[in-house]
């Protein structure tokens, strides 16, 4: 016959509590790691952001004053990557495809005829310059010495064509029907009252045209590289004609990126930075005409000229 026994719980240790204790310790111990960690991590993040990222694209990033206006963005904490381009159809598609975040190589007349033929919204973010557009010659010294029937070359883009023609007009060489406009084009040439036979051709190629021509018209990116000097020039138009709004140089953004902060402050510093000013002028042989207009106001310079465009 078995004995009942109340059942006797064994003597607590005087160690438990101290073991207790301990593994308490050690688990605050790994939390507090793990947010000393996360908040190390967060720091580590928010340091890696500081300087924000910017894709740039021109034609003409060698010119000296963009790596100036690198530096000067990067002690204001933007991290500028300034992207080449050959020539000037190129820097409107990569930024709105999305690989630049902003472009600066084109008047707003240009920018108005990309955003009506390819039906594209890009807006001008800030002003940067009007430049003097110029006739060049390798064989005359004056406009007086280009003989009738020789052959003078213009941009074959609408915007610079046009304007090419303007001054081909004002020298005297040819004669606009309805006497011309931001609009005109070789077909508006009135050829029986025209000095000079009138050729388009790429931009860039204008410089290498004039072993072979009278003369041309050449953009100012490509004076000095085709080792012309601005003095030279035969004739340009005048950046100081109230007309000229439209012939602006912009930096242009996405329409979704007109607000941008980031953006907007690249923009002032470019035009706030006297050594970047100083470089472009340097590059334009002093011809650049620097000025900061309102962004609204280059806006609606754009709105009227895409309407004119459209209607055309």
């Amino acid at each position: 016959m078995s004995e009942n026994h109340p059942q006797i719980a064994p003597p607590t240790s005087r160690r438990t509590p101290l073991l207790i204790g301990i593994a308490v310790l050690a688990v605050l111990a790994v939390v507090a790691g793990l947010l000393l960690t996360r908040d190390g991590d967060e720091a580590g993040a928010a340091g890696g952001e500081e300087n924000a990222k910017v894709v740039l694209g021109t034609v003409g990033a060698s010119d000296p004053y963009w790596q100036v206006l690198v530096d000067e963005a990067e002690k204001e904490g933007i991290d500028l990557e300034v992207k080449d381009f050959a020539d000037y159809t190129q820097p409107n598609p990569a930024l709105s495809e999305g690989e630049l975040d902003i472009n600066q190589f084109q008047h707003i007349v240009y920018l108005a005829e990309y955003n009506v033929a390819n039906d594209d919204d890009l807006v001008p973010l800030g002003s940067t310059a009007i430049y003097p557009l110029g006739l060049y010659s390798s064989k005359v010294s004056s406009v007086d010495e280009i003989e009738d029937g020789d052959t003078v070359v213009v941009p074959d883009d609408d915007s610079n064509q046009a304007r090419g023609l303007l001054i081909l007009q004002s020298a005297g060489l040819i004669t606009l029907k309805d006497g011309g406009s931001i609009y005109s084009t070789l077909a508006d040439i009135d050829e029986s009252a025209s000095r000079v036979k009138v050729k388009a051709i790429k931009a860039d190629l204008t410089p290498t045209s004039l072993p072979d021509v009278a003369a041309a018209i050449v953009n100012n990116d490509f004076v000095e590289k085709a080792g012309l000097e601005f003095e030279d020039a035969l004739a340009t138009d005048d950046p100081e004609d109230p007309n000229a709004l439209p012939y602006v140089n912009v930096f242009a953004v996405k329409a979704e990126d007109r607000d941008d902060p980031t953006l907007q402050k690249l923009v002032k510093i470019y035009q706030d930075t006297q050594s970047v000013l100083d470089g472009v002028q340097d590059v334009s042989g002093g011809t650049a005409q620097l000025v900061k207009i309102p962004q609204d106001d280059l806006q609606a310079s754009l709105d009227d000229v895409e309407a004119d465009t459209a209607a055309q």
